[in-house]
């Protein structure tokens, strides 16, 4: 079977064990390089750049060589060949989990219970969440929902469609590096750096692609498009801004403007404010119903930009 059709049922199979199963609670792949690239840092850390770039490219370099070696290991039979990249695709993707946690606390609005959504907040964002009333959970959400879209499927997805199994892994470690290592804090402003440049690069063409499609598959192309022309070049992150701004427009809602990270205020632009109106809670399930759909579409995109790819090259 050809590279291109084992990423195309490979990354089916993997989004569809997603959508059945969701994350495991104990025992999920990620969480393990969590702990191993933890142990690396235990090692490796001085707050120099230099030090942080090693520790980037052991355990970034460390998963890519992971997926090589698996792939190698099961290159002469095709259906190994697709269970590997079916189970590095669930592996990577997080969409049903994202789903799961979103709906949860748009739940615990709903019933007007802010203090458990206030507690479950964290699960899904980092945001300060007693900073937070209700209207500015929901939009916190609405934002992670969106931003979140593109690291946990379609930017995994993307890489997959480029890398194979080694992509897909590759991706999800450099992703997770900057969760752990990449923010600014006085411990992580020199040492997380490579990390989170390295993951500005890899998220570049998911970010742009899951933007793409929010156009496509939300209910107001025009807004998203013009929310993305107008307001995405404004927000501090280079992937957040056009995916942020274009869920934004699809939404017609405003996203952006004051928040708080660890204590930290940051006074961020607001994004489609002349068009959008305040998030509500409703808002949530609209965010997520979105999100699928994009990560659907997503998956079309990149198997067939896989299947014309190899048919270009052969």
């Amino acid at each position: 079977m050809r590279a291109d059709r084992v990423f195309a049922y490979g990354a089916a199979a993997g989004l569809l064990g997603d959508l059945l199963l969701g994350d495991p609670r104990r025992g999920h792949p990620v969480a393990a390089f969590g702990r191993a690239a933890s142990a690396v840092e235990r090692v490796l850390y001085r707050d120099h750049r230099g030090r942080g770039a090693l520790h980037t490219v052991v355990c970034a370099g460390g998963a890519v060589a992971l997926g090589a070696v698996a792939s190698r290991a099961v290159r002469s039979s095709p259906a190994a060949s697709v269970a590997l990249t079916g189970a590095a695709t669930w592996a990577v993707v997080g969409g049903t989990s994202l789903a799961r946690e979103a709906a949860a606390i748009g739940r615990a609005l709903e019933a007007g219970d802010v203090e458990a959504a206030r507690a479950r907040l964290p699960h899904l964002c980092g945001r300060d969440p007693q900073a937070l009333d209700a209207d500015g959970i929901a939009r916190a959400v609405v934002e992670s929902v969106a931003e979140n879209t593109s690291d946990a499927v379609v930017g995994a997805l993307v890489w997959g469609a480029v890398g194979g199994v080694p992509g897909l892994l590759g991706f999800r470690a450099v992703n997770t590096l900057d969760a752990m290592v990449g923010h600014k804090s006085p411990r992580y402003r020199r040492y997380g750096w490579a990390s989170a440049r390295l993951d500005d690069l890899a998220g570049w063409p998911g970010a742009r692609l899951t933007a793409v499609l929010a156009v496509v598959a939300g209910g107001d192309p025009r807004g998203a498009v013009r929310a993305w022309r107008a307001d995405a070049h404004r927000h501090p992150s280079p992937n957040a801004g056009p995916v942020e701004a274009s869920f934004a427009g699809a939404l017609g809602v405003r996203l952006g403007g004051t928040l708080s990270y660890g204590g930290r205020v940051e006074h961020r632009p607001v994004l489609n404010g002349d068009a959008g109106r305040a998030v509500r809670v409703t808002d949530i399930q609209r965010a997520v119903r979105l999100s699928r759909r994009v990560g659907l579409l997503a998956l079309g995109v990149c198997a067939a930009g896989r299947l014309l790819g190899k048919g270009r090259t052969s």
